[in-house]
Order: structure tokens, then sequence, then C-alpha cells
């Protein structure tokens, strides 16, 4: 029996880990290929580099290796954004997601966060169908990054204050 995933802050030192995650889920995907140090290299430290944001980075572990991640950041403007969020397959569906989120969520709204954006892929359709059932809607154009998997990203958002209605 697999032990129940974890949360618990992300650390620096999880770097091989994260690395390890997300080049698992981006293989998934023909055409995605990572080159950390070229694209990412804040993956070396990310920890590290979300703090110094003003931000956050989690980890879910499992039987002692990282399993799933997210982070979250100020954008300004009571807008935070939703960041490396990643699950390996295995854990997909268990509900690990959704803790996750919760967790950058709530995080975000007790520094006065208004609204959540992120980021997802364009081939992420696993991705958006999740974000689009925890209450996320795509909004904006498809943003190019000129990266060596020509990536194109849609746009998402959530309120996370009430929306007056008419």
């Amino acid at each position: 029996m697999t032990a129940e995933p974890v949360l618990r802050a992300g650390r620096d030192q999880d770097a091989d880990d994260f690395i390890a995650l997300i080049g698992t889920c981006w293989a998934e995907y023909p055409g995605c290929v990572m080159d950390v140090d070229g694209e990412v290299p804040e993956l070396r430290a990310l920890a590290s580099y979300y703090a110094g944001q003003g931000g956050a980075l989690w980890a879910a572990e499992a039987g002692g290796r990282v399993v799933g991640m997210v982070g979250t950041r100020p954008l300004g403007d009571g807008a935070w954004e939703i960041c490396k969020m990643y699950a390996y397959p295995a854990q997909r569906g268990s509900g690990l997601a959704q803790a996750l989120l919760a967790a950058a969520e709530g995080f975000a709204r007790a520094r006065g966060a208004a609204v959540m954006r992120l980021w997802s892929d364009t081939r992420f359709d696993r991705a958006h169908r999740f974000y689009e059932k925890s209450c996320y809607v795509r909004e904006g154009a498809v943003r190019a990054l000129g990266d060596l998997s020509h990536t194109l990203e849609f746009g998402y958002a959530k309120p996370l204050t009430p929306v007056a209605r008419n």
C-alpha cells in the first residue's frame, strides 16, 4: 500500500525531484522538451525563487519522494499566480491536485488576493478540465513563449472575492 501524500513546504533541495516530476509530465506531450539551465533555471532553487517574490512553494511527498507540486506568487493589484502545478500520473484523480491548489489559493487569499491567475500549455487538456472544474475561466489571448517546445498558453482566472451580480 502506497503512503498518502503529505503537503509540505517546498525546498531548494527538492530541485532534482521537481525537475524529474515536470520532465515526466512534459514527456506525455509530443514536442514538450525541458532545457533546465537554458529556459527554467529557477528550478534549481525554486523555493527561494518564489519566496523572493513574496510567494510560496509546496511539495506533496509520498514514500520519501515528491509526487506533486505547486507554487504561487503575487502579480500586483490583488492578483496572484498559480505556478508549476504538477502531479505524477499515478496521483491524478486522487484529490492531490485539489489539495495543492487549495494550499496555494489559501496562502494567496490570506495575503489579500482577490483573483488567481495561471497559464497552461494549450496541449495540457487534462489540466484545463481540472482548472475549469475548479472555477477557473479561460480569458484573454493565447501567449507564445518562444521556447524550445514552441509553447502556446491559455490564460485562466478565478475571483477569490464575491462577484457582484446585477
